[in-house]
């Protein structure tokens, strides 16, 4: 049971954790650079000049057989729409609305999107035409299903070359199914869990989707959705899919929503104390600089704004193109981890196309489904840390009791280990390892050092003195207990101990004398 369930367990009543929506994209390699193409086309006996020709045959093929099939399952052939900005999961509820549709195809739609392909190009060198990467338009189909065991779920394909592929799908919404065929009874709002009468069980089926069996899985829809890739393509080429974009989500169940709106005032002035200029400005649109300062030809004006959200609020932090965000709804609390960006995190595991390496060794998580079930653990692990944080908004510990290990010199292994100056010189620092966006990275010498060096905590250093400086602090800090250095990796993390100083010491700097007095009082 992690802290955050211990400090408010009287309230909560469940809790589960696993993927929310998933995208998945497949591509055919051989056919992602030009030669590989061409020698495609050659297999295929089509010369580069008929390219233009044989592909236009074969994507009137695609659309024909897609729109029999579309005709024969739902009675209506593929509907075209005008824009490409239309939601189509929206139009898509309103079918399914319309025709009353629980389970199965509940219809295709196609669109004119933008699109990566090919185009012939006469090469005076070689002396014939050559095949040229370009980004273009193409028509693309949207398959949208009530799946009977995968729930609501879209497939994207590009009726163009090379016939690129998305499919969304929804752990959620995968749930839903599960439990429906167990007969386990729940409330369902939107897709979250209001109520579920065993959580164990429903924590058991959502772990088991990180097992699945995703290659088969995702082939499963080829079928349906390219009847005419056999033909098209030849017996030997295959899909390879990648988690393009993951949201792994932990819900929070309340008794009632009367438990939880109150505590979100709270989790809001945590993350406006904890919040630096540069992120409420980039809250509002605003350029900052590499110092986080507000560009010159910005209005350095700052507003800050709690808006609603789906009847709650919802706080959010990036970094490199990942985000965690913590928001309520009805009575759930939801952490949600989004990856878009997985090289960021190193995981142990053997080099890609060796066969018979050596020892694993931590290199980039992949994009490649191989990697879903290490995915799915960094995931949780980034909302375990950021909850955690979250759980320091309610502790009764004195405040003298937090300040008294830290601000007292020790020895330890015959070394003096110095106080720390929790509100003069150490303040900015332990200001910045507070930072949300760490429970997502990691804290790192770099990421600090682009954080401090315009602050007078930095002294006008240079960066070399300045990394020398936070290294130096960073040992400082280990030695005191408020971070531990991850495995293997030139990253920290904040312990419970610093977890619970840095929150205090963010309250009690935001708070005003009558306030400290009322508290103490």
């Amino acid at each position: 049971m992690d802290t955050f369930v211990q400090r408010f367990a009287g309230k909560i009543k469940g809790v589960i954790s696993g993927f929310d929506r998933i995208v998945f994209k497949g591509c055919l390699r051989p056919l992602m650079f030009a030669d590989g193409a061409m020698a495609f086309l050659r297999s295929r006996g089509v010369l580069n000049k008929d390219y233009k020709v044989w592909v236009m045959a074969q994507s009137e093929a695609l659309v024909e057989a897609a729109n029999n099939y579309a005709h024969s399952t739902c009675g209506r052939g593929i509907t075209p729409i005008s824009s490409c900005h239309e939601r189509k999961e929206t139009i898509a509820h309103g079918r399914q609305r319309e025709l009353g549709v629980k389970s199965g195809l509940i219809g295709v739609w196609s669109c004119v999107e933008a699109c990566s392909t090919y185009k012939a190009h006469y090469d005076a060198q070689a002396g014939f035409p050559r095949l040229r990467f370009e980004y273009s338009r193409c028509k693309h189909l949207y398959f949208y299903y009530d799946h009977a065991d995968y729930g609501f779920l879209s497939v994207r394909l590009q009726t163009w070359f090379p016939y690129g592929i998305q499919i969304a799908l929804n752990g959620r919404e995968w749930l839903r199914r599960a439990l429906d065929k167990q007969r386990i009874p729940f409330v369902l709002h939107g897709n979250k869990f209001l109520h579920i009468a065993d959580y164990v069980r429903a924590q058991k089926l959502l772990a088991a989707q990180s097992d699945a069996r995703w290659a088969q899985l995702l082939a499963g829809f080829l079928p349906q959705t390219f009847p005419s890739m056999g033909k098209t393509l030849g017996p030997h080429l295959s899909y390879y899919w990648t988690l393009w974009q993951s949201e792994w989500a932990t819900d929070y169940v309340f008794a009632t929503p009367g438990d939880l709106n109150p505590l979100m005032d709270g989790l809001l002035c945590h993350a406006l104390m904890t919040g630096t200029c540069d992120r409420v400005l980039r809250y509002m649109g605003r350029p900052v600089d590499a110092a986080g300062q507000p560009h010159p030809l910005a209005n350095p004006e700052v507003l800050t704004r709690a808006n609603a959200w789906h009847e709650g609020v919802r706080i959010r932090h990036w970094v490199d193109r990942n985000s965690v965000k913590l928001y309520n709804e009805q009575n759930i609390l939801r952490a949600e981890m989004t990856m878009n960006n997985p090289g960021m995190f190193r995981v142990f595991r053997r080099p890609e196309g060796r066969k018979g390496a050596g020892a694993k060794k931590r290199m980039p998580l992949r994009k490649g489904i191989a990697d879903i079930p290490v995915r799915t653990q960094v995931a949780a692990n980034v909302n375990h840390r950021f909850m955690e944080q979250m759980a320091t908004l309610r502790d009764d510990t004195p405040m003298r009791d937090v300040l008294r290990e830290v601000s007292r010199p020790s020895i330890q292994n015959g070394r003096r280990i110095r106080a720390l100056d929790v509100t003069g010189k150490d303040r900015e620092l332990l200001q910045a390892i507070a930072d949300p966006l760490y429970a997502v990275a990691g804290i790192t010498n770099k990421h600090l050092r682009q954080k401090l060096h315009a602050s007078p905590w930095a002294k006008d250093g240079a960066a070399k003195q300045l990394s020398a400086r936070l290294s130096r602090h960073l040992r400082l800090l280990r030695d005191h207990g408020l971070i531990r250095k991850m495995p293997c990796q030139r990253k920290y993390t904040l312990t419970a101990q610093g977890r619970t100083l840095t929150t205090a010491l963010n309250a009690m700097l935001a708070a005003s004398t009558q306030q400290l007095m009322e508290i103490a009082a």
